[in-house]
């Protein structure tokens, strides 16, 4: 451009010298004033060049910025969404679960590998033992259900208390109110000797009603004493299943809110499996109450835990005996995972009858941490000053 400017100038001379008759010097002057204006007009053309790619540069990195801008701020939330998650919590429940698992298939491993060997080694099966007797079946009550009415109305049914025991240190965790009745020769006879297993709903209802009413004045005078204790009173779909018994049990418990904690209700899984929709709400309203409840009478682990959970369980029961002797009966899991298994839901797992020594020294091994049984200690009475006096009572209503 610059040549073609010189040229364009010694051009613009020649015409003004020959053409115009100027002079050689201003024909040499209109050339420079002609050269320097090109030059001009071609530097403020360049410059607006410049300029424009200038500030589409500066719009370009602009947009970079607010880019970068927003990435930033994503990768904040997300980080802060991970610094909200517990990872050490879900980490622990990973690890439990991949325990378990492995417990699980190793156990599987064995059994396909012991199947194979005996199938190959062995050409005779051999003969299976006969079932043991299911535990679970109770015979029918030795005392009659009209005895049992004429005994209630003569106030010879009490309540008497079991502990449950924390292991190693046996010390007492809690302990279960247990109905028995007064015999005419002053001996006590136990909840299966006189509890009706069919028809009686009313007698029972009753009965349960009164153990709440027991268990309520023995949590309140032991906490004010100062040593509160947590009491499992036992509950059934007798109760669940009127509407005056369930409506005379959330009063209760809503006159007693500062002593609720300490109970806690049992309730057999048979009856529990056989809840109706209309029962398994009472059980909830209950459990809405902060009383916690009780798994007794367990034949199976194979349940919900996380529904237990959410209806309030804190604990299942299972017979020591049967647990250590046949764990296959209740669990497809290994003995000693079951616990560690249930406390992921905070359901404790409670080993009952406990007959000697070595039962719990087991269970201890297998991880469960609270026993009951008459190896520990069996159904004694309350003392005076804590339990109810029904005669009294009665009588000033």
């Amino acid at each position: 451009m610059y040549v073609f400017i010189a040229l364009a100038a010694l051009g613009v001379a020649a015409a003004a010298y020959f053409g115009l008759t100027f002079t050689p010097i201003e024909a040499a002057v209109t050339a420079i004033a002609f050269g320097a204006m090109a030059v001009i007009l071609l530097e403020r053309q360049l410059r607006r060049r410049s300029e424009g790619r200038l500030e589409k540069a500066i719009e370009d990195l602009s947009r970079l910025l607010s880019t970068d801008a927003q990435a930033g701020a994503t990768l904040s939330q997300r980080i802060n969404a991970l610094a909200d998650i517990k990872a050490g919590e879900r980490l622990e429940a990973i690890e439990s679960d991949l325990g378990v698992l492995g417990s699980v298939v190793k156990q599987v491993t064995e059994t396909v590998a012991e199947l194979e060997e005996r199938r190959r080694l062995s050409a005779v099966e051999e003969p299976k033992p006969a079932p043991e007797p299911d535990p679970d079946i109770m015979p029918e009550p030795v005392i009659p259900l009209e005895m049992l009415r004429q005994a209630i109305e003569d106030h010879r049914v009490v309540y008497h208390i079991e502990p449950i025991v924390t292991l190693p240190n046996r010390r007492p965790f809690g302990y279960d109110l247990v109905p028995r009745l007064v015999m005419e020769d002053g001996e006590f006879a136990d909840r299966p000797d006189f509890m009706p297993r069919r028809g009686g709903e009313d007698v029972v209802a009753r009965l349960e009603s009164d153990g709440i009413d027991e268990a309520i004045v023995i949590a309140r005078r032991s906490k004010t004493a100062g040593t509160p204790i947590t009491l499992f009173v036992p509950l059934s779909r007798a109760s669940l299943g009127s509407a005056k018994a369930v409506e005379l049990i959330l009063a209760a418990l809503d006159a007693n809110r500062a002593i609720v904690s300490s109970l806690l209700f049992a309730i057999e899984q048979p009856e529990y499996k056989a809840l109706s929709g209309k029962e398994r709400s009472s059980l909830a309203a209950i459990g809405k109450m902060g009383v916690g409840l009780s798994l007794a009478a367990v034949s199976s682990l194979r349940v919900d835990y996380a529904e237990l959970q959410g209806l309030g369980f804190k604990s299942v029961r299972v017979d020591a005996t049967r647990f250590l002797r046949q764990p296959e009966s209740f669990t497809d899991f290994h003995a000693s995972d079951v616990a560690a298994y249930g406390r992921r839901f905070g359901i404790e797992l409670v080993a009952t009858g406990i007959i000697d020594e070595q039962q719990l020294l087991s269970l201890f091994e297998d991880g469960v941490s609270l026993a009951q049984g008459p190896h520990i200690a069996g159904p004694g009475p309350v003392r005076p000053d804590l339990k109810l006096d029904r005669l009294t009572a009665r009588v000033g209503t």
